[in-house]
């Protein structure tokens, strides 16, 4: 993949993704620069329709040497037109049915690859705790990790059918132990496959890391694992920090030091979206740092708070928070699990936020007293 090797005994590869606007190309040229320079094999570029694609090959012809990886999200059809522009498309299983819904999954699947191979690019299957495909969720009903692991690896097998060798599959979860079992499952029943490792919305930086390095370090020291990112919700100027982070967790499994961790399961949980170039509103890195200093004194209840950034993973991926923020352009759109609370401004929905914690908490505690008595 360009001038990257993923697996076959090849190092560890650490990737990450702009955060900037694809079609603002000089800042999109100069973060891609900033991660390739601390050290990034792969840069991932959303693309999501014309005019990005535009803009791409104007970010190619400025970046001759850097290894690109496109996530084509949605828009799976875009694929023909960026293929000559990349080395690697990122394609979601999860996301092929919203488009030209009278095929079949097979039938864009086969497109995608034969795309792919005409252009000699890579594919990664990914698969996202916050989008499986519909599917494999009927199929196994109240079984997501189950549901997350089969797509993955009925995608495999489409690619076997196919006859296409190279491509890489993720298996992400926002919690580490969710990932941890859903890559362990996979790598026991397809253990050829190359696996690219992702804690997704980790959230910002030290807790993010340290619920990154949960999954790596039980992964990793099992070999499992070709390719990382650790995704922190970061301001643009740092976004580099996620490959510093990789490149300190793999010297440190390397080198035989694991750290004792705490146990995210027992308290507050937060879980953000890595800044993308699918942001809709560059507030939202800020308020996820609102929320999580608004909520430091909910600290020892067992809560999940989702902040999103983006209309592709906000509202499917607050589904399962407790409490969850997905951010439009000029709205925030509040939820309790799946139930949409409502939609309010940037600097209204910190006060309802705090108003359905502490509902929360209250209802949670009068459950437990009426339990004991």
């Amino acid at each position: 993949m360009g001038s990257t090797v993923i697996g076959g005994g090849a190092p560890v590869v650490v990737q990450s993704m702009c955060a900037t606007k694809t079609r603002d190309i000089d800042a999109t040229v100069a973060q891609v620069h900033q991660l390739c320079a601390a050290g990034a094999g792969i840069v991932r570029i959303a693309v999501d329709n014309e005019l990005e694609v535009e803009a791409l090959a104007e970010i190619r012809r400025q970046c001759p040497q850097a290894v690109l990886s496109v996530d084509l999200q949605e828009n799976y059809r875009l694929a023909a037109r960026v293929a000559p522009l990349v080395d690697k498309i990122r394609y979601n299983p999860g996301h092929l049915h919203h488009l030209e819904r009278q095929k079949s999954v097979r039938e864009k699947v086969a497109w995608l690859v034969a795309v792919a191979r005409d252009h000699n690019c890579a594919l990664r299957i990914g698969v996202n705790c916050g989008s499986v495909a519909p599917e494999f969720l009927e199929r196994y009903p109240g079984d997501g990790l189950e549901a997350l692991v089969q797509s993955a690896v009925y995608h495999c097998d489409l690619m076997e059918e196919l006859g296409f060798e190279r491509f890489v599959v993720s298996l992400k979860d926002s919690d580490p132990r969710n990932v941890i079992a859903a890559n362990e499952r996979f790598a026991a029943l397809r253990p050829e496959v190359p696996l690219h490792l992702g804690v997704t919305e980790a959230g910002m930086p030290p807790e993010g890391i340290i619920k990154t390095r949960i999954a790596f370090e039980q992964l990793l020291a099992k070999g499992i694992g070709e390719t990382i990112r650790v995704s922190l919700t970061l301001p643009n100027s740092r976004k580099h920090e996620e490959v510093l982070a990789g490149k300190q967790i793999l010297e440190d499994v390397a080198n035989g030091r694991f750290l004792s961790v705490p146990e995210f399961g027992d308290g507050l949980n937060i879980i953000s979206c890595p800044s993308c170039s699918r942001v809709e509103n560059e507030r939202f890195v800020e308020l996820a740092e609102q929320v999580r200093e608004l909520t430091r004194y909910a600290a020892r209840h067992k809560i999940t708070i989702a902040v999103m950034g983006c209309r592709v993973n906000g509202p499917g991926e607050t589904d399962d928070a407790d409490l969850g923020l997905w951010c439009g352009p000029t709205v925030v759109n509040l939820k309790r699990r799946s139930q949409k609370l409502g939609s309010f401004s940037y600097a209204e929905v910190l006060e309802r936020l705090k108003i359905e914690l502490d509902r929360l908490i209250a209802e949670r505690a009068a459950a437990e007293s009426s339990a004991s008595v």
